[in-house]
């Protein structure tokens, strides 16, 4: 009996993968210009690995600031797709760190997990970016997306059978001038752009980042058994500026 081959993984990458939203050309890289001017999402990957000098993969990090501040602290690696479901074009126990920005690990599932172990050598760096919330940024969004609550609940799916830390950055959007900012959000995201707008004191918004973070790789961590997160838990986080 012939067996029949599975369908290729589908690439899921967004438009803008290194931001949280998906915006069309032009738009999307006046964000990526005005995004993290400070560099803090660098830095703190780059600490929370480390990533400099070491065999990195990045799942979806297209050319862009981040990238590029990433590389001046010697922290550049393999660009690869996210796809679902997740397969990483890399050698078993080849990589020293795994980083997945905004579009990849949609919450936390075992095969996910698997995979990355896959090619993490033993004691590699899992490193998972998404937004945190509570700022101005989830107001443009609308406060259903998951990131926004049951993911950083410390019985969510990173940080309780996940076994995630978490390191909260607190970032900005920062324009040239209000003019700027308000037309801006205005064309980017309508009537919730221009309430946003409205009430800034000065040309930026504030954007709070969440980095999961956690030793894995090879077979030294068993994936665990994850169940879904109780709605009414707490949450916590160790923030950092």
């Amino acid at each position: 009996m012939i067996g029949v081959r599975p369908p290729p993984p589908k690439v899921c990458s967004p438009s803008v993968a290194d931001l949280p939203v998906q915006l069309a050309d032009p738009l999307a890289p006046r964000l990526r210009a005005v995004a993290d001017v400070e560099g803090k999402i660098a830095r703190a990957l780059d600490a929370l690995g480390p990533l400099a000098g070491r065999d990195v993969a990045y799942l979806d990090l297209p050319e862009g600031p981040l990238r590029e501040r990433l590389a001046a602290a010697g922290a550049e690696g393999r660009y690869l797709p996210s796809t679902d479901p997740l397969v990483i074009d890399a050698a078993d126990s080849s990589m020293d760190a795994l980083v997945s920005l905004w579009s990849g690990f949609r919450g936390v599932h075992d095969a996910e997990l698997r995979e990355a172990d896959r090619v993490l050598r033993p004691g590699g760096r899992l490193l998972v970016v998404h937004d945190y919330g509570r700022d101005d940024v989830s107001e443009l969004r609308g406060p259903d997306a998951p990131e926004y609550g049951a993911w950083s609940r410390r019985n969510g799916p990173f940080l309780g059978p996940g076994g995630f830390k978490i390191r909260v950055l607190h970032c900005f959007w920062t324009f040239d001038s209000m003019d700027e900012a308000r037309e801006f959000l205005a064309e980017a995201f309508g009537a919730p752009g221009e309430v946003v707008a409205a009430r800034l004191k000065r040309p930026r918004l504030s954007w709070n980042v969440a980095i999961y973070h956690c030793t894995r790789g090879g077979e030294t961590v068993p994936p665990p058994a994850l169940q879904p997160a109780p709605a009414s838990a707490e949450t916590g986080a160790d923030s950092t500026s």
